[in-house]
């Protein structure tokens, strides 16, 4: 487990000036699968780099871009969380700029998919659809305007929701406009579960921890089993 450096390839692209990202890689010999890995509001904090570690000890060459490299989440929070709406911005680049690192890695097979979570589940649905990856996977993601545009010609997709979530109905929602389009999918709605559910610890500010549980935001042990075999058996099929 390592940091990259892609300051110069983000920025020679219109891209962040400066961009890390953490480096998740299995034992043994390669070359693995890659796995763009895109992290929550919160950036990429311990659990997201956990989540990696584990992604990696499945198979995977995981490669977790920190989007707020260039100023840090105050800074740059605003500006991504609009990119991801209007599906458009420099973070599109930064991932572009993983992705891109992870296709050309001798480590890497050149098969890559992308698994996001919270606003990084909303980027991963993006992505799908851009004919770039080969497998995504969306864990409480919010839904674009246009999602039969989105997820036409996408990538075979799995995704993760909770019911006791802000996002009421995303997951029917999202299946039925997968099997409109004809995309293979795998998507679940866990009841019990709130937002963040397949983290293994409180994240964010501690200041917020309270209010958080209140909201139900948070893990859900149960409930993050089940999402990460599916993932893991999803990825499985479609990256190998």
């Amino acid at each position: 487990m390592r940091f990259v450096d892609l300051s110069e390839a983000s920025a020679a692209h219109g891209g962040s000036p400066t961009l890390r990202a953490y480096l998740a890689t299995p034992a043994g010999d390669g070359p693995w699968p890659g796995l763009l890995v895109v992290h929550e509001s919160f950036g990429l904090t311990d659990v997201v780099m956990r989540h990696a570690d584990r992604l990696a000890a499945a198979g995977y060459l995981a490669l977790a871009v920190d989007l707020y490299s260039a100023g840090g989440m105050r800074r740059c929070l605003v500006s991504t969380v609009l990119a991801a709406r209007r599906g458009q911005g420099r973070a599109f680049t930064d991932l572009e700029t993983g992705r891109a690192w992870l296709a050309a890695s001798p480590q890497c097979t050149g098969r890559v998919g992308v698994i996001g979570f919270c606003l990084g589940g909303g980027f991963a649905l993006l992505l799908a659809g851009t004919g770039r990856y080969d497998a995504a996977a969306v864990n409480y993601g919010e839904l674009p305007r246009d999602l039969d545009g989105t997820v036409a010609g996408a990538c075979p997709l799995v995704g993760s929701y909770a019911g006791r979530d802000w996002l009421p109905g995303s997951a029917p929602k999202l299946s039925a406009a997968l099997t409109r389009a004809g995309v293979p999918h795998d998507v679940k709605e866990y009841p019990a579960a709130g937002h963040s559910f397949l983290n293994d610890a409180a994240t964010g500010p501690k200041i917020l921890w309270p209010l958080m549980r209140v909201a139900h935001i948070g893990p859900e042990p149960e409930a993050a089993a089940d999402a990460w075999q599916r993932i893991e058996s999803f990825f499985g099929d479609h990256l190998h």
